[in-house]
């Protein structure tokens, strides 16, 4: 088996199941089937959602606990919610919580600052984003310290993700994925929109970034030199798209140096009897996900 054949199966070993996915889109309807009829009174099980963060952007993996979905809510509630003296915007997460309960009675559901998040036996965790939708940008509620309005872009987010992963051979995506695998197996303190942020930017310069699957060994090693060079006092990057802030969680690049080294060996294995090396070398970058 040569390196495009390892990553091919790579790739069908960290992309999500279709079980998975079923269950996901099952839920997610429910969920919205349950506030439109509770806040529009209708009875669409996909009108007025929308899936977001790496599930939204199509660059999470499997393994995936954590889904976001945003509901849109009628505009009148803004301001029916922006007039209460005290945090409206807690007593609005309380009106969806209470919805979504409708549906969910047995899942723990609660308000969880900016979310409603309920929880299900199988460890798959949604959190759900009541949101008002001025054109391109949404305003949510925050009810942290007394109560706020924040603002998000995810559209834009989604779209430039897209776009670029377009423009290079759907490598993009292909990149955040398996850096997922990375970040998991290594408990790795960076969180999937710093992955997206900083692959999104990599790749654009990448002089590999249109070719197949025989260079994603390449990838996978230059990338993880990107992460290690990353400037370790700086604490946020920009959100493709939308410009928003993404945080730094911790140090990843120390673990990003170590696994580049091991990359760059492994990248050296190419002959067909070097095989059982170098995917040794890769499992042990990426785990038991990788090919045996």
């Amino acid at each position: 088996m040569g390196v495009a054949e390892e990553f091919i199966q790579f790739k069908n070993a960290y992309n999500i199941d279709k079980e998975l996915i079923s269950s996901i889109s099952y839920r997610y309807q429910r969920i919205t089937g349950q506030l439109n009829k509770d806040f529009r009174s209708t009875d669409s099980k996909t009108a007025n959602s929308l899936y977001v963060g790496s599930y939204g952007r199509d660059t999470s993996a499997k393994g995936i606990s954590d889904l976001d979905m945003a509901y849109f809510l009628p505009a009148g509630l803004y301001w029916q919610y922006n007039a209460y003296t005290t945090n409206g915007q807690s007593a609005l997460l309380q009106a969806v919580k209470k919805s979504i309960q409708s549906t969910y009675k047995t899942s723990e559901s609660f308000g969880d600052g900016q979310v409603v998040v309920v929880n299900f036996t199988d460890g798959v965790t949604f959190e759900v984003l009541p949101v008002f939708n001025d054109a391109s940008i949404w305003t949510y509620p925050n009810a942290n310290n007394g109560g706020s309005w924040l603002t998000c872009n995810p559209r834009a987010e989604i779209e430039a993700i897209h776009t670029r992963n377009l423009a290079c051979n759907r490598n993009l995506k292909h990149l955040c994925r398996m850096m997922r695998v990375w970040r998991d197996h290594n408990d790795v303190p960076i969180s999937g929109a710093l992955i997206d942020t900083l692959a999104f930017q990599f790749i654009e310069k990448w002089e590999h970034r249109d070719k197949s699957f025989l260079y994603h060994d390449y990838m996978a090693r230059d990338f993880l030199g990107c992460l290690a060079a990353q400037d370790r006092d700086k604490t946020y990057w920009r959100m493709p798209g939308s410009g928003f802030y993404v945080w730094k969680k911790g140090n990843f690049q120390s673990k990003a140096s170590v696994d580049y080294t091991i990359a760059i060996a492994a990248c050296a294995l190419l002959k067909e009897e070097e095989g059982v090396q170098r995917r040794a070398k890769w499992r042990s970058v990426f785990g038991s996900t990788f090919a045996n």
